[in-house]
């Protein structure tokens, strides 16, 4: 698994997907955060804080995770080195894993140099320091996991074609899906007394107690359990080939 995992490393750091993917994020997010004028724009803000970070970056994600991940499974099947992959002595929940936290792997180093933005609102603060580092560290805590989310549903999608594009555009749904359409499906007033149960089912709503410096158990449940939900469909799509 380990060999499987280094090698899916490398081919990303190996071609120009993963060194583009980094630049296109943290370009966007440095953009945003210092110089498109608008509520999210740190000077305008006038507040030490990295609402704009934790606003724009789920928003990137839902892009730039698919792109990542939709060539995991979707190219092996497409060249046909998909069978030479399962004949190795690696299970399928091997296989799986292994893809996964390679392409997870790459959103975890994509977030490392964001930390360079806190440390800058840090010092800008008045006084120095004067930043919610509770809602920072929460805030980050759910970028990472909601990082994790889109790969385990980028992975998934992957997994249901030999179609890159069929699988950047399954995942981009997806992943609008479970981080703003439920949010909005809440909102509407048909659902009755059910309107939390549906909000609750979407991203926004855990994220959102996060960034509030909350780390409740049932938050981070919900993003654990949704990341094991996906890496065990995924697991059953690629089990089905034996049925």
């Amino acid at each position: 698994m380990y060999a499987l995992y280094i090698k899916e490393v490398r081919s990303f750091l190996n071609s120009l997907i993963g060194y583009i993917t980094i630049v296109i994020f943290l370009l966007a997010i440095g953009l945003f955060m210092w110089v498109f004028s608008g509520s999210e724009n740190v000077f305008e803000m006038k507040i030490s804080t990295l609402n704009s970070l934790f606003f724009n970056a789920p928003l990137i994600f839902m892009f730039i995770i698919p792109a990542i991940t939709m060539r995991s499974f979707a190219e092996e099947k497409r060249t046909g080195t998909i069978e030479l992959l399962l004949t190795k002595p690696l299970t399928d929940t091997q296989i799986v894993l292994a893809k996964y936290l390679a392409g997870f792997s790459l959103i975890f180093i994509a977030l490392l140099p964001t930390w360079v933005y806190y440390v800058s609102i840090y010092l800008m603060g008045d006084p120095v320091g004067n930043i919610d580092n509770g809602g920072t560290l929460g805030g980050y805590i759910g970028l990472y996991l909601i990082g994790a989310v889109f790969v385990a549903i980028g992975t998934f999608c992957s997994a249901c074609t030999k179609n890159q594009v069929i699988a950047f555009l399954f995942a981009l749904v997806l992943s609008f899906l479970f981080y703003h359409g439920f949010e909005h499906l809440g909102s509407y007033s048909w659902w009755g007394t059910w309107d939390g149960a549906i909000q609750s089912i979407g991203i926004q709503q855990h994220f959102t107690a996060l960034q509030n410096g909350l780390l409740d158990t049932r938050d981070l449940s919900y993003f654990i359990s949704l990341i094991l939900i996906f890496l065990v469909i995924t697991r059953l799509v690629l089990k089905s080939r034996k049925w």
